[in-house]
């Protein structure tokens, strides 16, 4: 499909399809909020299609030798790197970051194909003592099925990646719900794999709402394992669907990470590490930092570097060169902004720079809105105690360690945290009690092609990337053989 038209179809069983419902929906450019085209929008019916078509590919994929797998995988990513700038123009023109930013996902996310292509190849079995000598016992592994998948809109290609590749390379078949409102960029992806060689029906795509398609996936019984990144609410639903067939859930729910400035850190570097943690994306990603625990020695000079950090961000259209910050990507994620800004103020706290929806100087009707920081924000804030998803920076002060941790681990999210501090001893000492799936000590990103992803908590369970991400695809198998041994001469 060429992403430059302006209608976004379906895509089952290897053809690009219209939804048998005939419902389209437009996608909004959010430095605009003006139309840039429409997606179709699926349906329970094509659901079934998904599933079935899922199915028909599935023995030969199944079946498929690894290294076969892995050349259509890297032949996938060899396209998307060689495309990276038409694609990137597209995520940009419907997600709002930065077109750099945009070209940066979607190479990791060629990188995620690549490496999972390679992992595929390096499947195996172990040969497992036993207590008789005339018995052996083998353990294996085998694709655990038809899959489905929900990515979300924050960074679609990245997660799409996250998804397909060692589902892909597991053996598995795959239906997934991507964004309705980023699904162009996704859809230059699938012409990739196709490209390369996918065989028709291995991987299907299709568009469509939580409460329909994501609910119609979870129950669906000709689904052996849904991994999602959503919301915690969204989450459970998925689990309770789930519990029809025992299907197999892996889910990345987000969280409230803590960003923790120890009284010996390098104030400067942790400064800036929590503006681009913050705000990056627009404080869009779950990996984000609302909350900023610092130690009240250097509580002044942190507040200072980072209002001087932050009163320098000046978002614009993501497709303008030299743009490093763009909109949010609606206006429900600027209002939820707001309402956390306007909490923390009545609360007590003082808001130093930004916190309004921006107007002047961008394009009218765009959702554009100024990154905002506040200090002495009381602990039970809602920018200190729910996701904001969005450009808000929370500082609270703490005396001691122990406090700091208490304050780390108060809330029942876990997917990621920060330590900054000069003593890596006592930054470890922390974070080895950090209640969090990552932890990042002097580094604000804990994500790693090669190490396990995924929260502790009510961030959900399951894990992604890493020779992890590889083996929630795959379901062991234990065969256990008697043999006959050699008769061996006496002596």
């Amino acid at each position: 499909m060429d992403i430059t038209d302006n209608t976004r179809p379906l895509f089952i069983g290897g053809q690009w399809v219209a939804p048998q419902g005939g419902t389209y929906r437009p996608v909004i450019d959010p430095a605009t909020g003006q139309a840039i085209g429409r997606t179709a929008i699926a349906d329970g019916v094509d659901v079934e299609h998904a599933v079935a078509a899922a199915h028909a590919a599935f023995p030969a994929w199944s079946r498929a030798m690894p290294d076969a797998r892995a050349a259509i995988m890297r032949r996938a990513a060899d396209l998307i790197e060689q495309r990276v700038d038409h694609i990137a123009t597209a995520l940009t023109r419907e997600q709002g970051k930065p077109v750099p930013d945009s070209r940066k996902e979607i190479l990791f996310g060629a990188e995620v194909l690549r490496y999972y292509a390679e992992e595929g190849r390096r499947m195996g079995g172990t040969l497992r003592p036993s207590v008789r000598p005339d018995i052996r016992s083998i353990v294996s592994s085998g694709p655990v099925g038809v899959v489905a998948a929900i990515v979300p809109w924050n960074y679609p290609v990245d997660l799409y990646a996250w998804k397909i590749a060692p589902a892909l390379a597991a053996g598995c078949t795959m239906v997934v719900k991507p964004p309705p409102e980023t699904p162009f960029a996704i859809a230059a992806v699938i012409d990739c794999l196709t490209e390369a060689g996918l065989p028709a029906g291995v991987l299907n795509d299709i568009p469509g709402d939580g409460p329909d398609v994501g609910a119609a996936l979870s129950a669906h019984p000709g689904i052996s394992l849904i991994s999602a990144t959503a919301s915690v609410p969204a989450g459970q639903a998925i689990m309770r669907a789930a519990a029809g067939n025992l299907k197999r859930v892996a889910l990345e729910l987000g969280g409230q990470c803590p960003f923790v400035v120890l009284d010996d850190a390098d104030i400067e570097d942790a400064a800036a590490a929590a503006a681009r943690r913050s705000f990056s994306n627009m404080g869009q990603i779950c990996i984000a930092v609302n909350r900023i625990l610092v130690a009240r020695s250097v509580q002044d000079r942190f507040v200072e570097a980072l209002v001087a950090i932050t009163s320098a961000i000046r978002p614009g259209p993501g497709i303008e060169p030299g743009v490093t910050y763009g909109p949010v990507m609606n206006d429900s994620v600027r209002e939820r902004a707001d309402l956390h800004v306007r909490d923390a103020v009545d609360r007590g706290a003082r808001l130093l720079c930004g916190g309004h929806a921006l107007h002047d100087g961008v394009p009218e009707g765009g959702f554009y809105y100024s990154p905002a920081v506040l200090t002495d924000v009381p602990a039970d804030a809602l920018a200190m105690t729910h996701e904001t998803f969005g450009p808000v920076a929370a500082i609270h002060a703490f005396d001691t360690d122990a406090q700091a941790l208490s304050l780390a681990n108060a809330l029942p999210f876990g997917l990621a945290a920060y330590v900054y501090s000069r003593d890596l001893e006592r930054a470890w000492g922390l974070a080895d009690h950090i209640e969090a799936g990552g932890i990042g000590i002097n580094v604000n990103d804990v994500s790693e092609l090669q190490a396990p992803f995924g929260g502790w908590k009510m961030s959900g369970h399951g894990r992604e990337l890493g020779p992890e991400g590889l083996a929630l695809y795959r379901e062991s198998r234990h065969i256990r053989m008697r043999v006959r041994p050699p008769a061996l001469p006496p002596g």
